[in-house]
This record gives C-alpha cells, structure tokens and sequence, in this order.
C-alpha cells in the first residue's frame, strides 16, 4: 500500500508543479526600446506613399458648388473611393481613385464613365 500511497503522492506534486510553471510560463513583460527618428521616418514615409505616382479619374470640373454637388453624387456611387476636391483657378476639379497601375485605372474607368460621361482619366503627375 504504500508504494500506492507515494505513487499519488508523486503524481498528485507532478501535477502542482506543472500548474505552477504554467502560471509562471504566462506571465511576462516586453519593453520596446524605439529610436526617436523612427517616427520621423514613419512620417515621411506615409507622407511619400500618399504623393506617390498614381492614375486617378476626374469626374468633372465647375465652381465649388457645382463641384461639391457633383462630389456628393459620386460617393452615393463609389462609397469606398477615395474623393478630392482639387482647386485649379477658376474651377474646382472632382477627383476620385488612386490605381498604382494603368490597366486597373483603365478597368474602373470604363465603369464610371459610364455614370459620369464627362469624366478624364490623369496619368500620374498630370493631376491638375
């Protein structure tokens, strides 16, 4: 009987200490040392990406009311379309999409010509 005894008794340890190292095995603490120019490159990084060579489609053109009203009707269209309104004197010029490449420019430009028969598609560099 007592080798039972030791053999519970040997388990019953085995299986406390495992808990034990399982508690200890969770816990823990990390610390992110980050050089202080890394934000600053981050920055210019997003700021870089956001002015890269894009294709973009241009709805239309007029004064900022007619801009704004025609602005309006393309996101009802294209919810999920980046839009800008960019100033050109006199007019404003409706803007909308950013295609890394011309094939896909071209693709979504069919399309939404045919909702706004006025629209242009810009080459990159060519946004105003």
């Amino acid at each position: 009987m007592t080798i039972k005894l030791m053999k519970k008794t040997v388990f019953s340890i085995a299986i406390f200490l495992g808990h034990m190292i399982a508690g200890y095995a969770q816990s823990g603490e990390v610390i992110v040392n980050q050089d202080s120019g890394l934000t600053k490159l981050l920055e210019l990084y997003k700021r870089s990406n956001t002015d890269a060579k894009v294709y973009t489609i241009q709805v239309g053109f007029g004064s900022y009311a007619e801009a704004k009203k025609l602005k309006d009707e393309f996101v009802l269209e294209y919810p999920d379309w980046p839009v800008t309104l960019v100033f050109d004197s006199p007019t404003y010029r409706v803007q909308a999409g950013r295609f890394h490449n011309r094939l896909d420019a071209e693709r979504e430009f069919i399309e939404v010509r045919k909702k706004f028969p006025g629209s242009l598609l810009l080459r990159p560099g060519n946004r105003q």
